[in-house]
């Protein structure tokens, strides 16, 4: 009988019944106030004088009129660079021991500053999220399992008196030393550098574990699943981990990988969507029976949204100063925001980049729509790639193929026409005309900017199909394999050109 693991549940289970419920709008007035309490004598806090915005009537309507939205290039700019150059309290109180070097699809360079509260932050959300697990019904056993964490290396790079790494790489590498025991592959494994080494390791080791969860970017999690079948000659995963239930995700769409990663297990998995960034730990998946995730109100980040319509951004893909803003009790469901956070890693009205919709006000839950970057608007379409997954889902379906990556480009003609080019990863596909009529269709059927697009600038679409492990060989190409890293799903025309060279060069030597 699992006797710890039904002790662990029933104190989730009552932890969550005595939980306390403060309104999303107290909630985040109480985050805003500790923020600003906790860096009023920074360098930031006494230039936006804080101690006013505290004094005054509405310390949100106030906060939001004083202080400018700030992409990370500004906040780099203007503040973090005397952070990365070892000043302290300029954005937040004392100076932080680790920067998060983004692993992002838009910067190469980032450096995010991970400050103690953060960390305390990230355990504390993470925390909240296992509560919620007493909503999915999981059996007392399922919570004496190890959980398999495919993060970036936790071998952190000393530099100028602080440590530098991915935030999983480092969230991993302070996990607390009574956690050792549920943690995979362990902090020795997970310290090789090399992705592929580190995988071979996990596979080698991987009957000596009793795995119940994993956790990481579906792409990698695919990979390495199919090392640790392919190492030990088994049919699926579960030959070997045969107490497997649970996949938490984050920061990419899971529905495109489903197909193709049930191929190699023996029974589904509980799926649980999680959005984790360098900046914070700001949604997870709270209850079975959505997709959507639950904004994480009370736990240092403060939240507004900006709709994303033409009158409220610049034309470089940033907020304007003027534009308009919401609180979270002020929002609308199924209208497109684009997410401003201030956080305890000393963001200041930080635009993350992403859009969001909410899916349940009631219940602050949302689902990511796409990237303010990666909307594909050269001539008007106006497409997300929220929509660009669902026309590939459709995809999926109707010609019952596994297409699970993709990269477009808005590509201009000789005549100065524009097409959009579709490179998608699929191994045994149906025929390109009909997947191209067909994405085609969805897509004008399901926004009205393409179709209008479609009549006027917009002359044409064209799909190339390609092995899938091109796109991965791509990622270790530009030393963005593994790890938090995400494949970008639309490129700007230079970037494109240099893809299509390299995926002529993979193909003329397949």
């Amino acid at each position: 009988m699992p006797i710890i693991g039904n002790i662990i549940k029933k104190a989730i289970e009552l932890t969550d019944t005595l939980s306390e419920e403060v309104s999303p709008h107290d909630a985040q007035l109480n985050v805003l106030k500790s923020l600003l309490k906790k860096a009023k004598n920074t360098a930031f806090g006494q230039h936006y004088n804080f101690e006013e915005i505290l004094a005054s009537e509405n310390i949100q309507q106030e906060f939001a009129r004083r202080i400018p939205p700030h992409d990370y290039d500004k906040m780099a700019r203007e503040w973090w660079h005397r952070t990365l150059e070892g000043e302290e309290d300029v954005t937040w109180p004392g100076k932080p021991s680790y920067f998060a070097l983004s692993s992002g699809t838009t910067s190469n360079s980032k450096h995010i500053p991970v400050t103690d509260d953060l960390l305390a932050a990230l355990r504390s959300t993470a925390i909240q999220q296992i509560l919620s697990l007493s909503e999915f019904d999981l059996p007392p056993h399922f919570f004496e399992k190890q959980i398999m964490m495919l993060g970036s290396s936790t071998h952190l790079k000393e530099k100028d008196g602080h440590l530098e790494g991915e935030i999983s790489g480092i969230s991993a590498s302070t996990i607390p030393f009574w956690f050792d025991i549920y943690y995979k592959p362990g902090k020795e494994i997970a310290g090789i550098d090399d992705w592929d080494a580190r995988i071979q390791r996990i596979a080698e080791k991987a009957r000596d574990w009793d795995i119940g969860s994993l956790s990481g970017i579906p792409a990698w999690i695919e990979l390495m699943l199919k090392r640790v079948i392919e190492y030990h000659g088994v049919n699926t995963i579960h030959d070997i981990w045969p107490n497997l239930m649970v996949y938490t995700s984050g920061g990419v769409a899971l529905d495109p990988y489903k197909k193709s990663l049930e191929k190699l297990l023996a029974h589904p998995l509980i799926y649980i969507d999680t959005y984790l960034a360098s900046e914070g730990f700001l949604a997870y998946q709270s209850r079975p029976d959505t997709k959507s995730m639950k904004l994480s109100l009370n736990n240092g980040i403060y939240f507004e949204f900006v709709p994303f319509e033409e009158k409220n951004m610049q034309e470089d893909g940033t907020v304007r100063p003027d534009a308009e803003v919401h609180t979270i009790d002020e929002v609308e469901e199924n209208r497109n925001y684009v997410l401003l956070i201030s956080t305890v890693t000393g963001a200041w009205r930080y635009m993350i980049g992403d859009t969001v919709q909410f899916t349940d006000k009631s219940r602050s839950e949302i689902e990511i729509t796409g990237r303010t970057k990666f909307f594909l608007n050269v001539v008007g379409s106006q497409l997300s790639v929220h929509q660009m997954e669902k026309a590939i889902l459709h995809l999926n379906e109707k010609y019952n193929v596994d297409v699970k990556e993709f990269i477009v480009a808005a590509v201009k003609r000789e005549d100065g026409e524009y097409i959009h080019h579709w490179y998608m990863g699929c191994d045994s596909c149906a025929d390109n005309d009909q997947i191209t009529a067909a994405l085609d269709a969805n897509l004008q059927e399901n926004n009205k900017n393409y179709k209008v697009a479609r009549g006027k600038a917009l002359k044409g679409v064209k799909v190339t199909m390609i092995p899938s492990d091109i796109f991965y060989d791509w990622s270790e190409a530009t030393k963005k394999k593994g790890g938090q890293v995400k494949i970008p799903r639309v490129m700007k025309e230079e970037q494109f050109l240099e893809w299509e060279e390299f995926v002529k060069s993979k193909l003329q030597t397949s």
